[in-house]
């Protein structure tokens, strides 16, 4: 696989990271590939994660390449500043088109490794704001301003428009060409329809951070291919 470098100096790298890939080794599965590791492969020296994105993310995510990097870059996530972006995917149109949820998430009292609202949760802020929409679904972009676990997919399926494709917090259904274009055939060479998209919805589309020295970096990730291409069909038979 190769790595796609969106950034990199002395003290940080940053890749667009494909859904489907680890970003640490899995605590059951060594032999599964890690971001983390792929990365310590192609340096050949130690590499410091500073905060993760899910596995079925797309986009941008930072690494540090010293100790004094992590420390930095730490100290940044932790006190709120450094701007994270992302772009989704979700079921239904949205109104009002731009807002603020401001809903504390803790842990599901009963399903393990999933996230609820609850008034006893930790303080969870999330600006959106739509960037198209159509009449089953909406593209909209994202701020977070906390790094819940899943802060965006529980905020959105609270809101009632879940991620596309989410398992976890929505029904889990592929994109499918059928469910938008009227009269769709099979082409004679499939026995079933391929989806456009069945992964999570969702991609870190771009951060901005200032260095130490103080300058200031802006990366970002374009849309994914399987996202763009669901965009793309949405505008030619929804619109």
């Amino acid at each position: 696989m190769q790595l796609d470098i969106l950034f990199e100096d002395k003290d940080i790298i940053a890749i667009n990271k494909p859904a489907g890939l680890l970003v640490i080794p899995d605590r059951f599965d060594a032999t599964l590939p890690s971001l983390v590791k792929m990365l310590e492969a192609k340096f050949g020296q130690k590499i410091f994660i500073v905060h993760r994105i899910d596995r079925d993310t797309s986009g941008v995510i930072l690494f540090a390449k010293n100790e004094q990097a992590h420390k930095y870059l730490s100290g940044l996530f932790e006190g709120r500043l450094i701007n994270k972006y992302y772009i989704g995917l979700v079921q239904g149109r949205v109104i009002p088109e731009k807002g603020t949820i401001d809903k504390p998430i803790g842990e599901h009292p009963a399903v393990n490794g999933k996230m609820i609202v609850v008034k006893k949760g930790k303080p969870s802020i999330t600006d959106y704001e739509v960037i198209e929409q159509w009449p089953l679904y909406s593209l909209l972009r994202f701020q977070i301003h906390t790094g819940r676990t899943h802060q965006i997919r529980v905020h959105m399926q609270n809101a009632g428009h879940p991620i596309v494709c989410d398992e976890l917090y929505g029904d889990g259904s592929p994109f499918l060409l059928s469910a938008i274009k009227r009269k769709y055939k099979l082409s004679d060479k499939e026995e079933v329809e391929r989806p456009l998209l069945s992964r999570l919805a969702l991609h870190a589309a771009g951060i901005d951070l200032k260095k130490e020295g103080g300058s200031e970096v802006h990366i970002e990730a374009p849309l994914p291919k399987d996202i763009a291409a669901c965009v793309k069909q949405l505008n030619k038979w929804m619109k």
